[in-house]
């Protein structure tokens, strides 16, 4: 199986985008003809909802396939409506396989032991059956990357390792509160574990399967942080609606090659639609996303 940072590489290289689109589905998000299809043909539940959600999300996939690197489904929006959101999270997983579009699941799973084994078995697949073989497709969501909590150590990162997949861990956070732990030290030390797990893990492009998450409201730190991480992909949240630019996004790139950083945005590219006026709400959502790589382009040159 192709090394999942090589396939990262090559989605940046075919797309000439670095961007993620976060998969963050909210019912105040939702274009209006989802909304009035969901509701006639299944009523207002969480059902009807979820079945929404995934239409979106579809929808969303469909305008921005080709345009960037990645999608990140936010696994939290989907699970707040039960096992309807369950299957529309697969759903929406399963599609963006389909266009050929890597994906993030961004769960942020935090265990060790066996329940971490079995939340990488829930991201990426392969729980047992009955006689202790790996089922096939219909168990797991088949992702490509999962976020992760690195705050157990090793032990529970360990379980995600697998040939073909990768984590991004979380290191320095966009939330304004993440200073309150991440600016005593923690941070830096996370860094030098990433980097130490990742070390044997890193594919032809010299990037490794053990990726960082690195908040784009925290460029000076960003910078600081690729000398301790140099071969690890950086999962750049805080772009656009946190507030943070363009330039502060792509402070953590490597400096020789302006590679190594997916810049994630989320409400400014799902709710693009609402300032317009067309038909089709699809495209406002590829513009939105279209001068996203514009902003980032200028910002890398």
């Amino acid at each position: 199986m192709e090394h999942v940072a090589d396939r990262l590489v090559a989605a940046v290289e075919r797309t000439g985008s670095i961007a993620c689109v976060g998969l963050d589905p909210r019912p105040g998000l939702l274009p209006p003809p989802i909304v009035a299809d969901a509701l006639a043909r299944r009523g207002d539940n969480a059902g009807a909802v979820a079945s929404a959600f995934a239409a979106f999300c579809q929808g969303v996939i469909d305008a921005v396939a080709g345009r960037c690197a990645a999608v990140k489904p936010q696994v939290a929006c989907f699970e707040a409506y039960g096992g309807a959101g369950w299957q529309a999270l697969a759903r929406t997983v399963a599609h963006a396989r389909a266009r050929g579009v890597e994906v993030i699941v961004d769960g942020k799973r935090n265990d060790i032991g066996s329940s971490a084994e079995h939340y990488a078995q829930a991201m990426f697949g392969g729980a047992p059956g009955f006689d202790g073989r790996a089922l096939a497709s219909d168990a797991g969501l088949g992702a490509d990357w999962a976020t992760v909590n690195g705050y157990l150590g090793v032990d529970g990162i360990a379980p995600f390792l697998r040939p073909g997949h990768g984590v991004f861990v979380l290191v320095r956070t966009s939330n304004p509160s993440a200073a309150d732990l991440q600016d005593t030290g923690v941070a830096d030390r996370m860094a030098d574990l990433v980097a130490g797990w990742g070390h044997e893990h890193r594919g032809r492009c010299g990037l490794s399967a053990v990726g960082a998450v690195v908040g784009a409201t925290w460029p000076q730190q960003a910078v600081a942080l690729r000398d301790r991480m140099p071969d690890t992909v950086f999962l750049v949240p805080g772009y656009g609606a946190q507030g943070a630019s363009a330039a502060d996004a792509v402070a953590g790139a490597r400096a020789a090659d302006g590679a190594g950083v997916l810049v994630n945005a989320s409400r400014s590219i799902l709710g693009a639609w609402q300032a317009s006026e067309g038909a089709d709400w699809r495209e406002p959502v590829a513009a939105a996303l279209d001068a996203m790589n514009a902003e980032l382009a200028a910002a890398r040159a």
